[in-house]
């Protein structure tokens, strides 16, 4: 490369610089690095780069050797900025160790091209961790953000390292050889497989950043003297009584020992660095604390303790960025590891996570309360814990962090988090789907109300999401939502010990018949259906003579007045039958005169024997007599069978099953491709109107048409007209695409919605109605009007809305449902969030209650690929146009042969770009 000049800034939609903001990434080795653009003041450190790189690496980088090569570079890299060019660095403690710029081809017409030719370079010191990687994914996005549709790159046949970081990144790359020289092409348009391999980096930089934190050699818990050092001593006695396999130590000024740990005056004077250290001190105290743990070579920290003001909160995280340290709370709980050669459990808790029979779940939580509820919950079960995280205030470690750690961890198949607010949900949704594949994902829906979601943002100090939009993110990536700390439970203690039901259909088997009905009637509730069982198998299970009459519809079957086998043994039958997918088995404790009531623990007995029996089938117990809400039941040979008080708790964990079944039953969707596209158009149209508007506004009819035209949405003709006769004229033009009729729909700046306003005029046929509507509506919006678009009527058909919001921290969702008058009644809009997949739209289409409408199942079917369409360019229209704060289609008329907007409304925000998954931390 050339010529290259470093730069902070690139375009944005209307052609004007934006910067390029500095961020802090994790290397392979969990390291930290910060990636920011070049400055004049750099020139020295990255001299100081090229000097310590060895003379086989400067010929790599610069096709010869010598070190004014590097002196070249450097003031290049950091000169003054010149457009079409940026030079980013990577510095570990402050240090540079490796470079990545591009400077933009020129077109052929001497302007800036939509090409631009790449180089990188990295100490030798930090080769294999990384470097090079992270850094040209951050050019990516900041190239194509300035228009770059394309990378350059050349390299020596024996530079095989380069060639590496090159095809590993996932973009699609193509090379050619010339006298022994490489040359690359990479094309900066990011799909499913760049975003499989930056996720599989992000996964193997997180585990690598979280050992310290989660496996930690050497331990100190600061804040354990005085006073105020109760919740440190409380620490310290919780690490000896897990017996802690780490060097364990302790700072307490004025004290020789804590809790039989040796105590020392401050973090300076250790003896050695420790990797994790636990600050359980006063809120003011915790920033200077943190600085000097990095100073001294901390790799982890873990704050307990009170919730910090917002200056201490930054001082708090800016010195770990600065040392590269992750991050634990504030406010946490703490953090516990079960591993035989770990034992870490530096909690607050009362009661310590214990690996169990089968230390299989992973617990995070933000809430101290809700995780000390959880792990007591598990405790009861017998259900071991792996790892257990208090995640606090969520500076640094998050949901996603505790995601990718259980995924390579080797040891757990049951995460369950409490998460009140999400910091990057998109990513979260990306992660969260692809560790579902592997094990259930189970979350309490905390902020489903109003009130919640206050109480939520109160508590966590972020925004917490509507509801409509969590249920969208939980259904898209397969994760279980609960409604409460105990129907979580409920599902855990299901899933941990049986398998998952085939289907939703349910065999209910009671010895008490109130009881069976009860249970009926919660299944019905949940979703799940109760199939009417053969009457063959009704006349055995009821212990009636062959041939005999049936009175009973069969399922629930009540064997109390029965003469045929109890409860247990009707269960292991049932078990056997191919046509029901689950076996609720309801035992009443009964105790008649005559002593022959059925023995309810010998009916268990029996049952865990038919749960044994029948490895593949799902068999659940209800015992209204126990104490606790739910109990696993086992026996000697490992058999494990869940236990309910209540029948609604039964069937919802059943539910929560069958849906889990249904979900992994189903291949992950994929983002199709759309013809007739123009995002360029788009780009350019929306930059124009925030050029005149730069505080956003509503888009006027010509550029919402426009805009949709730019991706293919189909909408009704329509034309402007500015005075009477224009709307005669159109009205003439279009009256014969609308049966001969028209409407007149009057607009002036800033209209939200024509029907509040009263400002259409329907039904118009002829010359005369046409102006006689014009001269009603100017009178009526007493010169408001400004003009008015002229259309034909629509077609009959199924009335539908389609549309997107942008949420400040989800993203794009994408919304639909029935229209007309039929919306407010029955508030029965879906939600997903953009990208959609192909199976996202079949969900979406599929979900509201007005899809027998659109099935054909009361009258004709609607063209539910055209709906399809429409859904999807919606979908690709927010995620192309960040600016694009929400756009209405309503009515759709679906119909047979096709789907049409009739209305539209687009407002658009000065908003930048986010990229969910570019690595970076918080």
């Amino acid at each position: 490369m050339t010529g290259t000049t470093g730069t902070t800034g690139t375009a944005d939609t209307t052609g004007a610089a934006r910067p390029v903001r500095p961020a802090h990434a994790l290397l392979a080795d969990g390291r930290t690095v910060e990636i920011r653009p070049a400055r004049p003041e750099d020139r020295t450190g990255v001299e100081g780069l090229y000097e310590r790189m060895s003379p086989e690496n400067l010929r790599l980088r610069f096709f010869g050797s010598g070190s004014e090569l590097g002196r070249q570079a450097a003031r290049r890299v950091c000169g003054p900025p010149r457009p079409g060019s940026l030079a980013l660095l990577a510095l570990h403690g402050g240090r540079p160790v490796g470079i990545a710029e591009y400077e933009g081809e020129e077109d052929g017409d001497g302007g800036a091209g939509r090409t631009a030719e790449v180089a990188l370079a990295v100490t030798d010191e930090f080769h294999h961790r990384g470097v090079g990687t992270l850094l040209l994914e951050h050019l990516v996005h900041a190239a194509r953000a300035a228009g770059v549709t394309a990378f350059t790159a050349g390299a020596l046949a024996d530079n095989h390292a380069m060639q590496k970081v090159f095809a590993d990144l996932g973009l699609h790359t193509t090379r050619r050889y010339d006298s022994g020289e490489v040359r690359w092409t990479i094309r900066l348009d990011p799909d499913e497989h760049y975003l499989t391999a930056v996720d599989e980096r992000a996964r193997t930089a997180d585990a690598a950043s979280l050992r310290p934190l989660l496996r930690p050699r050497s331990l100190v818990v600061v804040g354990a003297g005085g006073p105020e050092g109760e919740a440190g001593r409380t620490v310290l006695r919780n690490l000896r009584r897990a017996g802690f396999t780490g060097r364990l130590l302790a700072v307490a000024p004025g004290a020789r020992s804590v809790e039989g740990v040796p105590a020392h005056p401050s973090v300076t004077a250790l003896p050695m660095a420790p990797e994790l250290a636990v600050l359980a001190l006063p809120a003011h105290e915790v920033p200077e604390t943190a600085e000097r743990c990095g100073k001294t070579g901390v790799r982890a920290l873990a704050v307990l303790g009170p919730r910090l003001d917002a200056g201490q909160g930054a001082a708090l995280l800016a010195a770990c960025r600065r040392h590269g340290m992750r991050l634990l709370g504030p406010h946490s709980l703490g953090a516990a590891n079960t591993e035989d050669d770990i034992r870490l459990a530096a909690v607050l808790t009362a009661a310590l996570p214990a690996a169990g029979a089968g230390g299989t779940a992973g617990v995070a939580v933000q809430s101290g309360g809700v995780g000390a509820a959880l792990l007591g919950g598990l405790a009861r079960l017998g259900i071991g814990v792996s790892t257990f995280a208090a995640l606090g205030d969520k500076y640094d470690v998050s949901g996603n962090d505790m995601l990718r750690w259980w995924e390579g961890d080797g040891r757990t198949d049951l995460a369950l988090l409490h998460l009140e607010s999400f910091g990057n949900p998109r990513a979260f949704s990306r992660v969260a789907r692809r560790v579902a594949r592997r094990m259930p994902v189970l979350t309490v829906d905390a902020g489903r109300s109003e009130a919640g979601r206050r109480a939520a943002a109160a508590h966590t100090a972020a925004a917490s999401a509507p509801a409509m939009t969590r249920r969208a993110l939980f259904t898209q990536a397969g994760v279980i939502a609960t409604r409460g700390i105990g129907e979580l439970l409920d599902t855990a203690a299901l899933l941990h010990s049986q398998p998952l039901p085939t289907g939703t259909r349910v065999a209910v088997v009671s010895n008490a018949t109130g009881a069976g009905v009860l249970a009926a009637d919660a299944c019905a509730e949940a979703g799940l259906t109760l199939p009417r069982l053969p009457d063959s198998l009704t006349a055995e299970l009821l212990g009636a003579p062959p041939g005999g009459a049936v009175a009973s519809p069969g399922n629930p079957v009540d064997t109390s007045t029965a003469g045929g086998p109890g409860p247990a043994e009707c269960a292991g039958r049932l078990a056997g039958y191919g046509g029901v997918d689950a076996v609720l088995a309801v035992l009443v404790p009964t105790a008649p005169a005559d002593g022959s009531g059925e023995d309810c623990e010998a009916a268990v007995r029996e049952l865990l024997r038919t749960a044994a029996a029948h490895p593949s089938r799902t068999v659940v117990a209800v015992l209204p007599g126990q104490a606790e809400r739910v109990r696993l039941l086992r026996s000697g040979d490992g058999t494990a069978l869940p236990a309910y008080a209540e029948p609604q708790d039964a069937a919802r964990a059943l539910a929560h099953a069958a849906e889990r079944a249904h979900w992994l039953g189903r291949p992950p969707g994929a983002v199709p491709e759309l013809s007739g596209v123009d995002t360029e158009a788009a780009r350019a149209l929306v930059g124009a109107f925030l050029a005149d508007h730069p505080g956003g506004g509503l888009l006027g009819p010509r550029d919402r048409a426009r805009l949709l035209d730019h991706y293919g949405i189909p909408r009704l003709p329509q034309a402007w007209a500015g005075d009477e006769d224009a709307a005669a004229r159109a009205a003439d033009r279009l009256a014969a695409q609308g049966g001969g009729r028209v409407a007149l729909k009057a607009h002036w700046p800033g209209l939200q919605d024509r029907s509040e306003e009263d400002a259409t005029a329907l039904d118009l046929q002829g010359e005369d109605r046409v102006r006689a509507a014009w001269r009603e509506l100017s009178a009526r919006l007493d010169g408001a009007m400004t003009g008015a678009l002229v259309q034909p009527m629509a077609r009959r058909g199924t009335e539908l809305v389609a549309g997107v919001v942008q949420d400040e921290v989800f993203g794009p969702l994408v919304l639909f449902g029935p229209g007309g008058t039929a919306a407010e009644l029955l508030a029965d809009h879906a939600a997903r969030l953009a990208p959609l997949t192909d199976r996202d739209v079949h969900d979406l289409i599929t979900a509201p209650r007005c899809a027998p409408l659109l099935l054909g199942r009361r009258g004709a079917p609607v063209d539910l690929e055209a709906l399809e369409q429409i859904l999807l360019r919606l979908s690709r229209m927010a995620c192309d146009l960040p600016e694009l704060a929400e756009a209405h289609l309503g009515p759709v008329i679906a119909r047979p042969d096709g789907a049409t907007a009739v209305d539209t409304r687009v407002r658009l925000l000065p908003r930048r770009a986010h990229d969910p998954h570019l690595r970076r931390l918080r």
